[in-house]
């Protein structure tokens, strides 16, 4: 029987996890993370589908150090598989497996290799992401490709949408391949890097709206960050606002003024340096701001500056 030692986390992890199990593949151990309290754990349990399984589950801090390697060899498994694990493997771990060491990678490769692949996708205003399957070498996502799945990026998706989509790509695209991989006969195809670059993590301060851009670059950059995420902010008012759904309304024309926060016709419209967004969701300082609010949260003024 076929068997692979499994990094995984997140909900790629569970769903990739479960297609190797439904495919007959032995799972003698699964490397996944500790969740960490201060994140908001939105996303499915690897551990739980393990624990349900019966199959061993370790979360080291490093998973390079000699003794995590050292069990890992002693399995003697054909494949290493990660699947939206953390941290990267190097090489004593990656010579391990008979069969190859390969990780499922959230876009089309080469494109957006690195960190948050769906979210950059999104801010990018790209139309199609996807998952794709490829062998692991000690640089990241630049191994040959497997397999791909694309999914289209809907003008108004947002990323948890978007990787709601690349989850089951990634699924579809194991269930697939897998049979040629466990044969031998599976493709390697040599990734063409200049089609692609790297992108590195965003932190929750990346999420700072810069008002004087076009409303569609604000518009991806709103649903890029959208809940579960932690939102694309500003000020309004001197007051904590953070936009959580947007719709572009108009694409053209540079506005008088400064950027402003307004409410007209019982709607409420953010003028931006080319163009105006509907914002269709959104707080200030915590609390849900709607257009029948805004005069009583801000006062009779017209407009409230955005900042």
């Amino acid at each position: 029987m076929t068997s692979a030692v499994v990094f995984a986390y997140h909900n790629v992890g569970v769903r990739c996890l479960r297609v190797l199990l439904a495919r007959g593949v032995r799972v003698p151990l699964v490397v996944t993370h500790t969740d960490n309290p201060d994140e908001n754990i939105w996303f499915g349990s690897v551990s739980q589908v393990a624990a349900e399984q019966g199959i061993p589950v370790i979360a080291p801090d490093d998973p390079n150090v000699p003794g995590v390697v050292a069990r890992i060899a002693a399995l003697r498994p054909d494949f290493l598989f990660s699947f939206y694990y953390r941290l990267m493997l190097k090489a004593p771990l990656l010579a391990i497996p008979a069969k190859g060491a390969l990780n499922m990678h959230g876009s089309l490769l080469p494109r957006y290799r690195g960190r948050v692949p769906v979210n950059w996708a999104i801010i990018h205003g790209e139309t199609e992401t996807g998952a794709t399957l490829h062998y692991m070498t000690e640089k990241p996502d630049n191994g040959d490709i497997v397999a791909q799945t694309a999914v289209p990026i809907l003008p108004d998706d947002t990323a948890g949408e978007v990787f709601d989509k690349v989850t089951v790509a990634a699924e579809l695209t194991l269930y697939h391949a897998l049979p040629g991989l466990i044969a031998g006969t599976a493709p390697r195809v040599r990734q063409d890097l200049s089609q692609g670059a790297y992108f590195g993590g965003r932190k929750p301060e990346d999420g700072r709206i810069a008002w004087s851009q076009p409303a569609t670059r604000i518009h991806n950059l709103v649903r890029a960050v959208a809940p579960p995420y932690p939102g694309a902010y500003a000020e309004a008012g001197g007051h904590r606002l953070v936009v959580q759904r947007t719709r572009v309304v108009a694409t053209e024309g540079k506005q008088d003024g400064a950027p402003q926060l307004r409410c007209a016709d019982g709607r409420l419209y953010a003028d931006c340096g080319a163009g105006t967004l509907e914002i269709l969701a959104c707080t200030v300082d915590g609390a849900p701001l709607a257009a029948a609010s805004f005069e009583r949260r801000f006062g009779s003024a017209a407009a409230q500056p955005l900042r």
